[in-house]
């Protein structure tokens, strides 16, 4: 009864402590046919920034006409989007306050172990600040969306999420934002996906800087594996996790540079890769027609090449 009752106080000190930073996002999507063939998109966000920036969904907000952030204080404020990412389904809004607003802390999605326990806060059906946890069931996920969008680098968790739920925060043990809520794949059960924090940071810079995300782009699909410690301390790698080329674009930069399938990528320039959020954010607008080594472990062995990306297409 002393650990179920210890469980239960930290999971109930983690809520405390970040409900307040979670919103229930109302979007007014208006339609051609007139305000009659609209509809209204509902959704999750929480507030990560003291002066009013929240992240939510990219499919919640995009398109929409007009949005509404109910806080958990019942103030409503209308939110503008800052931009939007249908890349990663991820979008920033800023609360229209001059007021103070809770907020939540980003953490790092990196340091993320499949087995570490995971809250989701969120509004399904309209159920304002609703509390499901779980743990992480997998990383670096891909996720093809009903759309056809792929995101990749995904967190996969069980914690329960329904519709509603989008754009909500996943968070770890201490009360951080590990994840933004994105997906659950049906007809599974408990069988859910996150953006992870890592990627939202990117994007989050990318967007206060330039008002979208630019991004250099290699041509690959791709996937994190961890791999031997034996491996990683024969190559002097901090971690023993890379990014697994699964296939490569036919006239790429990636196939120029030489990749191949199953090629496991380590390092980027002189910054090591240990996700498909560290490529991800790597490949950020610098990058485009930089040339740049790419060091892979190719059957085991370190093989060094060379890349010049190009830049993604929009919305890539």
């Amino acid at each position: 009864m002393t650990l179920l009752r210890s469980l239960s106080d930290e999971v109930a000190g983690v809520v405390e402590k970040v409900a307040p930073a979670v919103l229930h996002v109302r979007a007014i999507h208006a339609s051609a046919a007139g305000p009659r063939g609209g509809g209204l998109a509902s959704g999750s966000g929480v507030v990560v920034t003291p002066d009013g920036f929240a992240l939510t969904n990219s499919h919640v907000v995009h398109g929409s006409a007009g949005i509404e952030a109910v806080l958990a204080d019942g103030r409503t404020l209308l939110a503008d989007v800052v931009g939007d990412d249908p890349a990663t389904d991820l979008a920033l809004l800023r609360l229209g306050s001059g007021a103070a607003v809770p907020h939540a802390e980003l953490g790092d999605s990196n340091s993320l172990r499949v087995g570490d326990y995971a809250i989701a806060v969120g509004s399904p059906f309209g159920l304002v600040r609703s509390v499901t946890a779980g743990i992480v069931s997998g990383l670096g996920r891909t996720l093809r969306t009903p759309s056809g969008r792929v995101i990749e680098g995904v967190v996969q968790t069980d914690a329960p999420l329904n519709p509603g739920n989008s754009g909500g925060p996943l968070l770890n043990a201490e009360g951080r934002v590990v994840g933004i809520n994105t997906a659950v794949f049906f007809p599974a059960q408990g069988v859910c996906f996150a953006v992870p924090s890592k990627t939202a940071s990117f994007v989050i810079s990318e967007i206060l800087a330039h008002g979208r995300v630019r991004r250099a782009y290699l041509g690959i699909a791709a996937m994190e594996i961890a791999f031997p410690s034996r491996i990683a301390r024969e190559h002097g790698l901090a971690s023993a996790r890379g990014v697994a080329v699964q296939n490569v674009a036919a006239d790429s930069p990636a196939a120029r540079a030489g990749l191949r399938a199953g090629d496991v990528i380590v390092r980027l320039g002189d910054k090591p890769v240990e996700s498909v959020s560290d490529l991800h954010r790597l490949l950020d607008r610098d990058a485009i027609g930089a040339g740049v080594e790419i060091v892979v472990l190719r059957a085991g062995v370190r093989t060094v090449l060379r890349v010049e990306p190009v830049e993604a297409p929009a919305g890539g």
